[in-house]
């Protein structure tokens, strides 16, 4: 079903689930107006050269479809960026500071448990959404050759980052930038055997809480999507005391500000 027929702007649309994720950036985005919603604050501005519209939806599946679906209806962006910090699955060769971008994502907990385990929504027989002669259920894919342009984009970014000082020590070094599966959860994973499962089952990378909802709902409306998270965590037995969300949440706006260059 499509639901306009939009006709896309030159503006490039921005979604971060909190402001925090975004504290960096905002600091050299030059206003060109206000807020249009109390709940979702959704910025228009200038970045990197470019015009663009900033939107904090909140956190999780539903604030992100609300948010995405106001930016849409409001300025229909050529393009939308989803970004800010994620979980690193273990094995994901993933470590604290370093930036993933999604090939695809997936709904990780929407479908059937069973005696056999999580069954997607296709175990039903209902899927999320019918485009054409396609037909989606919990993964929404993202175009190979628009993320091979922004993983190169994001690799000629990076800059040496500190040591993170409370984890084991450790040389400075360019952050990694790695491509893969993200899955989108309602529950965060806390423990390192279901997160070693939900990796293993996914072939996943990165864990999220917003990521499938805001790229289902571009698929829905035809908008070109990425998403890019700085790691802020491995995702094992819940110790917040390892984590390090602000470097994460900065060098991922430092990866989309190199992004935003060079597009």
């Amino acid at each position: 079903m499509r639901y306009l027929n939009l006709k896309r702007n030159k503006i490039i649309g921005l979604i971060s689930s909190v402001p925090l994720e975004g504290n960096f950036f905002t600091r050299r985005l030059k206003y060109t107006g206000k807020a249009i919603n109390k709940q979702t604050g959704i910025f228009t501005g200038r970045l990197s050269g470019k015009d663009v519209v900033y939107s904090i939806s909140g956190i999780g599946k539903t604030n992100a479809s609300h948010a995405t679906t106001l930016l849409i209806h409001n300025f229909a962006p050529e393009l939308i960026i989803n970004f800010g910090v994620g979980g690193a699955y273990p094995y994901s060769g993933l470590g604290i500071g370093d930036i993933a971008i999604a090939e695809k994502e997936i709904y990780g907990d929407e479908g059937v448990f069973d005696k056999k385990g999580l069954h997607g929504v296709d175990f039903i027989g209902i899927p999320f959404l019918k485009k054409g002669r396609r037909i989606y259920f919990n993964e929404f894919p993202f175009h190979k050759g628009l993320v091979r342009k922004v993983a190169k984009a994001v690799e000629a970014s990076l800059v040496p980052q500190p040591a993170v000082t409370h984890l084991p020590k450790r040389d400075k070094r360019m952050a990694n930038t790695s491509s893969g599966i993200f899955v989108t959860v309602s529950t965060c994973t806390g423990t390192r055997e279901r997160a070693i499962e939900l990796g293993k089952k996914f072939n996943a990378i990165c864990e999220n809480m917003e990521g499938a909802a805001v790229a289902h709902i571009c698929c829905e409306y035809d908008i070109p999507c990425i998403e890019i998270r700085g790691i802020s965590n491995i995702v094992e037995d819940r110790d917040t005391g390892k984590w390090d969300i602000r470097l994460a949440s900065e060098n991922c706006q430092k990866a989309l500000l190199g992004l935003l260059n060079l597009l």
